[in-house]
């Protein structure tokens, strides 16, 4: 008889990957450390994704299906932009700081350069989504007569900066010994900064 593959393969394998490019980066990390990792053949991973480019594109498809749902709801509604905005800045530093997900931006940084393909997927399926949403949330405050904004696109990119700048400082420079930002705290800053620089009047 075929066997079964386990309906929970694709996910295990996906948790490997996690781990193994958080701890190698991409370069260094290897496709037979990560079916050892789920504890199947290199042949059965490779059934299942065909590269390690592949893996890598598929895990980052990942992340964005798990986070976005969580950042931001998909429709606004009547929903007051401020609030939204507040919360959206808040839930990000958090959940794109943690371990399980930082070491995404901090690999495209560090080795996009040597893989421009990855880093075009990576712009394309994660930076332009968040970026995309931002710049909606944006336009609902405008359209609800909350925030004044002549460039909802270009505010976009300042909101997402700083949580990219939270992200990138806490998996690579206090690892190094910089000051442990509070995330929190940072989070309401900037949030009141960016409102600030929106309101009506």
């Amino acid at each position: 008889m075929p066997r079964v593959t386990p309906p929970d393969r694709r996910t295990r394998i996906l948790a490997a990957a996690r781990e193994e490019f958080s701890e190698h980066g991409f370069a260094a990390a290897r496709m037979e450390d990560v079916g050892k990792r789920v504890g199947i053949s290199r042949a059965a991973l490779y059934l299942a994704f065909d590269s390690k480019e592949a893996l890598f594109r598929a895990l980052i498809s990942e992340v964005i299906t798990e986070i976005m749902p969580a950042l931001l709801p998909s429709d606004y509604g009547a929903l007051p932009a401020p609030a939204l905005l507040r919360a959206f800045v808040k839930n990000a530093m958090k959940r794109l700081a943690s371990p399980d997900t930082a070491f995404l931006p901090r690999l495209i940084v560090g080795e996009g350069r040597n893989f421009p393909e990855l880093a075009r997927f990576y712009h394309e399926t994660a930076t332009i989504c968040v970026l995309g949403a931002v710049e909606r949330l944006i336009i609902h405050g405008v359209e609800r007569g909350e925030f004044a904004c002549a460039d909802p696109a270009m505010v976009a990119h300042s909101v997402t900066g700083g949580i990219v700048h939270a992200v990138l400082w806490r998996g690579v420079f206090e690892p190094v010994g910089a000051e442990v930002l509070d995330l929190d705290w940072l989070a309401e800053c900037h949030a009141g900064l960016v409102l600030a620089g929106l309101r009506v009047g």
